[in-house]
């Protein structure tokens, strides 16, 4: 005689905020492909859900749209990356870690825009849906220089300029290689040095 079988438990729903997170995560890389012209079947299917599910949390297409360009200027990953940079390594360590946490931070908001730009919805005047607050672009930018500039702190006394120029100056440095790519061949440890140590070799 076989036992009779425990009854199947069903897993636990997920939240609103957690259902937006999900469809968030797998809009991101097909908004960036795909521009405006990314169906929800296609989000849908990329996230293992239904279709009508997507509506459920996103009123329309539109407001998806305006979520996932608020997620790419949203510098809450960056911030969380520089944070964790250990400041017991090396300068040049440091801000190699840290030029590529901005770096992979300007190409996730430049495809996701740039996408979008041209395939016909103009990002920058759009706002975000709900839910999705607009990027304090001031207060980002602080919070980002601050914690850059806390990996300079360590060496303050080797730098010849004051921390908050250094921090500038590499920032600048950072953000105009994300405006005009250079050759292939040059590493993100080949800008990291010079910027360190100058263009002469030594």
């Amino acid at each position: 005689m076989t036992e009779p079988q425990a009854p199947r438990r069903r897993a636990p729903g997920m939240s609103t905020e957690q259902r937006r997170e999900m469809i968030l995560q797998s809009a991101l890389p097909l908004v960036a492909e795909y521009g405006n012209r990314v169906t929800t079947a296609q989000i849908a299917r990329a996230a293992g859900i239904g279709e009508a599910t997507i509506f459920r949390v996103f009123a329309d297409k539109e407001e998806l749209l305006r979520a996932c360009i608020a997620r790419a200027l949203d510098p809450s990953h960056l911030m969380r990356q520089l944070e964790t940079i250990s400041l017991e390594q090396p300068l040049d360590d440091r801000l190699l870690e840290a030029a590529e946490a901005l770096q992979a931070h300007l190409g996730r908001m430049g495809a996701v825009v740039g996408a979008l730009h041209s395939t016909g919805m103009h990002a920058q005047r759009t706002p975000p849906g709900p839910g999705s607050p607009a990027p304090d672009r001031a207060r980002s930018q602080a919070e980002t220089k601050a914690a850059v500039a806390e990996l300079f702190e360590p060496d303050k006394d080797r730098l010849r300029l004051p921390v908050s120029v250094a921090t500038d100056a590499f920032l600048g440095f950072m953000f105009a290689r994300g405006r005009s790519p250079l050759a292939p061949e040059v590493t993100t440890a080949d800008l990291v040095d010079l910027f360190l140590h100058g263009a002469l070799a030594r």
